[in-house]
Parts: structure tokens; C-alpha cells; sequence
């Protein structure tokens, strides 16, 4: 059953009727192997790892039946792998986002959650802080020791709170995306929804709902000036539109340079439009939306 009937334009498509990947007890190794990729793909967010970086000798138990699902989990969640995608380079309340969505399958439902990891992490450690998401109730109740963690947060359910649904939203964006690729980058997604204990509004992945991708400056200002310069709001036509635009720009000069994503949006004369359009494809921006905007 679909989760939403705006399934394929919010991204939930792969898990309408997708079953939990589990290791049962008749398992042959092409099954482990399956295991292996799913927790890979969960825990570290859907970004790409190369055949270097991946835990052999954790990959060996597993397949050898000396550890459990859950146990491989456990390593990989708390390997050097883990730690330099996502607790070196976030600020501590982004990595406890990370943390749930990735080892619960969900978002945190109210600021005493971050409260409470953050002050685990403060006073024992990272390490403690895994454990304290895959010993948990929670996770045994869910996942046992043979289901790979998966976004249970999209599922109405027992004891899980309507507003993670809405808030799954807010750290999900699509089956395709990276948790390292996102527009916002390391930027917290919840804290004020989790601090006001408000409800997050349900966005779509990038490129599927009108003007997701872009996302408003941190001042709240609507930009005064196009490409081109200061907008002539006294145009013949009246009319003006606000472009929003979302894309990636080169850093450095060389072969191989650093990339940054933007996201921004101007407000552009109707005369100005089409030449508007050309430049940004030019330099390999997207456009995300165009709207009416005097």
C-alpha cells in the first residue's frame, strides 16, 4: 500500500511495498551479501562508498554468523567510516538528527530526545550514544537482531507519534539522495519545529514540488537585485518574477576543483526573463521555480 497517494512526487515510491531486508535463519551468503549492502545504504545515508572504506573484517563476521545484523550495524555506525561522513563534519544536534533517522528509521519527536543525547555524548561518548539508539527498546522491538534498520518513520504505527511523519520529511529527501548531498548541507533541520514543539511541514525532494529546492537566506530577505543588476520594478509590462534557482558552482581553478552548492533567488523584470533563463543554464545553475512576484 502506497504510503501517501503523493508518493512518487515526495520521494516514498521505493518504500510503498518494500519489504524490510532481513537476515533469516536459512540465509546463504548472496543473502548476507544483501544484508551488507542495506546497511551500508541505511546507516551511512545513501552516500557512496568506495571498496576501500568498507569494514571487511566486520563483513567477515557477519557472513561467518559470528555477529548479528544488529552487531553489524553497531560497527559500522560506529567506525571511522561513520565518523568522518557525519559526526566530524555536523554540529552535534545535526549528527543526533542523523543518528535516528539512520539507526531508528525516524526523526526526533521533541527536544527532550536531543537533550538527552546530547548530554550522553557530553558525558560518555560517541560510542555511548550508538549504543544507546541500537540497545534501545526501541530498536529491539523493530528491528531485532536480523532486520536492517529502514524509514519506519513514513508508517503510521504503535507507539511512534504523528508529527515524526511530517518531520521524516524534513531529513528525507528522496531514495536518490545522499544525507552528504543535501541542499541545506550540515545546516540542523529541525531545531525550531523540535524547540517551538510545532509541526514540520512535509516538503518534497528537490526538483518535485514546486520551489522546494530553494530555501530562504538566513536573514529572511528577498533579494533587490537580477543578474543583470537593480531590478526596474517601472517595466512596461508591470510585471516582475522571483526566479528561484538551485545548482552547484566550482571553487578553485584546477583540475579537479571543490564544489559548493547555492541556492538563491532573484527577482527579475518580465523583459529580463528569457535572458535571465539562458545565463543561469549557462553556468549550470537549475531552476527550481518561477512565480509572480509583482
Amino acid at each position: 500500500m502506497a504510503i501517501t497517494t503523493a508518493a512518487s512526487r515526495l520521494g516514498t515510491s521505493a518504500f510503498s511495498d518494500a519489504s524490510p531486508v532481513e537476515l533469516r535463519p536459512d540465509w546463504r551468503n548472496e543473502d548476507a551479501q544483501g544484508v551488507i549492502r542495506a546497511v551500508y545504504r541505511q546507516v551511512l545515508g545513501n552516500d557512496y562508498i568506495m571498496e576501500s572504506e568498507r569494514l571487511k573484517g566486520a563483513e567477515s563476521l557477519l557472513c561467518n554468523g559470528s555477529i548479528s545484523v544488529r552487531e553489524f550495524v553497531r560497527a559500522v555506525a560506529k567506525s571511522e567510516l561513520y565518523k568522518s561522513k557525519f559526526f566530524y563534519s555536523n554540529f552535534q544536534t545535526r549528527v543526533i538528527e542523523l543518528n535516528q533517522k539512520h539507526l531508528l528509521g525516524r526523526a526526533p519527536y521533541d527536544e527532550s530526545e536531543v537533550v538527552y543525547h546530547l548530554d550522553l555524548y557530553e558525558n560518555k561518548g560517541f560510542d555511548a550514544d550508538i549504543d544507546s539508539y541500537i540497545d534501545s527498546v526501541e530498536y529491539q522491538e523493530n528491528f531485532g537482531e536480523n532486520i536492517v534498520p529502514y524509514y519506519r518513520g513514513f508508517n503510521t504505527q504503535v507507539g511512534q507519534k504523528t508529527v515524526g511523519f511530517t518531520r521524516m520529511f524534513r531529513l528525507y529527501r528522496g531514495y536518490a539522495n545522499s544525507d552528504r548531498s543535501q541542499l541545506e548541507g550540515t545546516t540542523v533541520r529541525l531545531a525550531t519545529e523540535l524547540g517551538q514543539n510545532t509541526a514540520s511541514a512535509v516538503v518534497g525532494p528537490s526538483g518535485a514540488n514546486d520551489g522546494w529546492a530553494y530555501r530562504a537566506s538566513k536573514a529572511n530577505v528577498t533579494p533587490s537585485k537580477s543578474l543583470g543588476g537593480t531590478v526596474a520594478f517601472g517595466s512596461t509590462s508591470g510585471k516582475t518574477y522571483r526566479v528561484e534557482i538551485s545548482g552547484i558552482g566550482a571553487k578553485g581553478a584546477t583540475n579537479y576543483p571543490s564544489v559548493r552548492r547555492s541556492s538563491r533567488a532573484l527577482i527579475v523584470p518580465y523583459e529580463e526573463l528569457s535572458a535571465t533563463l539562458q545565463r543561469i543554464n549557462r553556468s549550470g545553475g537549475k531552476v527550481a521555480s518561477i512565480t509572480p512576484a509583482g
